[in-house]
């Protein structure tokens, strides 16, 4: 693929629709729509070449037989999804900042231990350049509703039968089902 150009197509308060245009590799156009956090992306190198937009929160109790899932309304599916806490790095936040704001707001939990963090990943491929780190270890607290009123979120710590019973009968976000599974079987 020769890249040729991205076109802003409208912008939106959270994200903002592009067009880009390649040349395959048989000389056909390909026009491509996508979506980015960015809202005034002009060049290929901007497609892949930027900090993480947002933070997923890979939290286990601290007996390590828990993991930390929410139930969210998802309003492009129309449904709750079970997924793991994450937000956007908000301007001038440092990942981590974000890891522990995100995790009290959405959770009412903090973020007591990392153990890892695992480099930057593209959230949806098919459709957006939109990166988000994944931090990974331990929280503990009393859960409490979430501070937002545009997000109904519900917290919960989960076993690894009541992941495996969640994954035959309930949504999930694709990278969140992945990485249940492969828990759940261990």
């Amino acid at each position: 693929m020769k890249f040729e150009k991205i076109e802003k197509i409208k912008d939106g308060k959270f994200i903002t629709r592009y067009d880009i245009t390649y040349t395959t590799i048989d000389g056909k156009e390909k026009i491509y729509e996508m979506i980015s956090r960015n809202h005034n992306l002009t060049t290929h190198e901007e497609l892949a070449n930027h900090p993480a937009d947002s933070v997923v929160l890979i939290m286990h109790n601290e007996e390590g037989d828990k993991v930390l899932l929410s139930r969210e309304y998802r309003m492009p599916c129309g449904d709750f999804v079970f997924n793991f806490p994450a937000g956007l790095i908000d301007p001038g936040e440092e990942f981590m900042e974000a890891a522990k704001r995100e995790l009290m707001e959405e959770t009412g939990l903090e973020l007591i231990r990392v153990d890892d963090v695992i480099g930057e990943s593209f959230s949806a491929i098919g459709f957006s350049n939109e990166k988000n780190v994944c931090v990974v270890g331990v929280a503990e607290g009393t859960f409490k509703p979430s501070h937002s009123t545009v997000e109904e979120i519900e917290a919960g710590w989960y076993t690894k039968e009541e992941v495996r019973e969640l994954l035959q009968n309930e949504y999930f976000a694709a990278r969140t089902q992945t990485y249940c599974y492969l828990w759940s079987k261990e």
